[in-house]
């Protein structure tokens, strides 16, 4: 399976729940970026890796009915519930779709928040957005700031692993986030990508690890891939022993705190 098909799997799989945990995490990071990437009346905006529209639908707000708002997502169940939110915003238009292969550009604004690490190449999927920013318009990608929801993940996988019999799954190849995942690193990365004047901001947010918002975590996000394969039993298994198992080592708090870059396509 391709990384593309793996990603748009999980958040098909994750749909149900996505838009609940936006209340927790998308909408307050999306919020941060807007702050930075500063959507004005009448511009033109490539909302990219939209999912339900945590950052696209106030986009469409700012840039009001002269503007116009390009959502677009791999995963259908995501762009349906879209869709269904989006009914009164003329200027919004969902779609699904490849972010790395659209065709338009001539855009004021490209905007990302947590969807660049997903591209099978970041760097070029990276390149090929800001490539769709006219010169002197602006791009904007949020990544998670290094350690943010790590804990949660290891948790995950190890009780996955318990309840199915496999085999503990090995530490997450090394990925070029893991080089760029504080300020300095990825300031210097989007510049060498064609911007200028690149700003980056750290955006604190921290939660209560409830069992509540810890097992929506893993249901409203790309973790929900992991449970993808199991029956209703063994799913109902992994959540007992994942929230044991943050419980025994103490994990009462959830790092999400991420990284907001900002930078004028040359």
């Amino acid at each position: 399976m391709s990384v593309h098909d793996r990603s748009t799997r999980a958040f098909d799989t994750a749909a149900a729940d996505f838009d609940r945990l936006g209340e927790y995490l998308w909408r307050p990071i999306a919020a941060a970026t807007l702050k930075r990437t500063a959507p004005a009346p009448g511009e033109r905006v490539f909302d990219a890796c939209c999912g339900t529209g945590a950052s696209a639908l106030p986009t469409a707000e700012r840039v009001g009915p002269a503007g116009r708002v390009d959502a677009v997502d791999l995963s259908g169940a995501l762009i349906d519930v879209l869709r269904r939110r989006a009914s009164g915003y003329s200027q919004l238009h969902p779609q699904v779709g490849d972010v790395t292969a659209w065709p338009h550009d001539g855009y004021d604004l490209v905007q990302v928040v947590l969807g660049i690490f997903f591209f099978p190449e970041m760097t070029a999927g990276t390149e090929s957005l800001i490539g769709r920013v006219r010169p002197g318009g602006r791009a904007g990608f949020t990544i998670w700031r290094r350690g943010a929801v790590e804990t949660a993940g290891k948790h995950l996988g190890a009780a996955v692993a318990a309840v199915t019999g496999a085999t503990p799954p090995p530490p997450r190849p090394p990925h070029l986030v893991d080089e760029l995942n504080q300020p300095d690193p990825f300031r210097g990365w989007l510049g060498e990508r064609g911007l200028t004047d690149v700003t980056v901001a750290e955006h604190e947010l921290r939660l209560s690890m409830t069992p509540e918002i810890a097992w929506l975590l893993v249901t409203g996000s790309g973790f929900a891939g992991a449970l993808a394969d199991l029956d209703e039993s063994q799913t109902a298994a992994v959540r007992d022993a994942y929230l044991t198992s943050l419980d025994t080592a103490g994990v009462s708090e959830l790092d999400a705190t991420t990284l907001i870059g900002v930078g004028t396509r040359r």
